[in-house]
């Protein structure tokens, strides 16, 4: 019995250590997150990207998904896992179709953004960043068998290659003018988001 007890202290110290580093990871992504929407504001509205603009509203989704991971990770039970997914994967259908309309009216118009100085720099460091947190939140989502900081994880993935999708239209547009790149990348982003609605909501059980 001494040894079953024992066994089973070391277990909660190590889900306590754990559990802390989710929070830690969650909060750096919230934290970063915050400090990108202003950013990208500005730069979107500056350029008129609407990549830079979609980027941004995948930033404040992210701040829910973090927000919901917390929440989640603050209590137990599969009911409140579910509701949590639920939630994150609202979040991402709501930015599909904002980026379906926004990428095709620019293209329709033929809207032309201009060079983004800030967005370059910013979506350069975000994707570094953003992979980083990713590698954490999978590890650790992992080993504590948490399914929604696994999902939030993937999230985070997704914006480290969106923000390397929007890099690659910024970067195209400024070196070879090529202006349809910007609300392309737009449709990249619609892409993962769709594909985490289906992950989320269709996947089996």
């Amino acid at each position: 019995m001494r040894v079953t007890g024992a066994k089973d202290d070391v277990v909660e110290v190590s889900r306590a250590v754990l559990l802390r580093r989710g929070f830690a990871l969650e909060y750096a992504t919230l934290g970063w997150n915050v400090v990108g929407i202003a950013v990208l504001a500005v730069a979107a509205v500056t350029a008129r990207s609407v990549a830079l603009a979609g980027f941004g509203l995948d930033s404040l989704i992210e701040i829910g998904a973090s927000t919901v991971v917390i929440w989640e990770l603050s209590g137990t039970g599969e009911e409140r896992q579910r509701r949590a997914l639920r939630l994150i994967g609202i979040g991402f259908a709501l930015l599909a179709a904002y980026l379906s309309v926004q990428s095709t009216v620019v293209l329709a118009t033929g809207f032309r953004p201009h060079h983004s100085t800030l967005g370059i720099v910013w979506t350069a460091i975000t994707a570094a960043v953003m992979f980083l947190l990713a590698f954490g939140k999978a590890r650790t989502g992992e080993a504590l068998d948490n399914p929604v900081l696994r999902t939030e994880g993937r999230v985070t993935l997704i914006d480290g290659l969106l923000a390397a999708a929007v890099l690659l239209g910024l970067m195209l547009n400024l070196t070879l003018g090529w202006w349809w790149a910007d609300p392309a990348a737009g449709y990249v982003l619609v892409y993962y988001a769709v594909r985490e609605v289906r992950e989320i909501f269709f996947a089996e059980q």
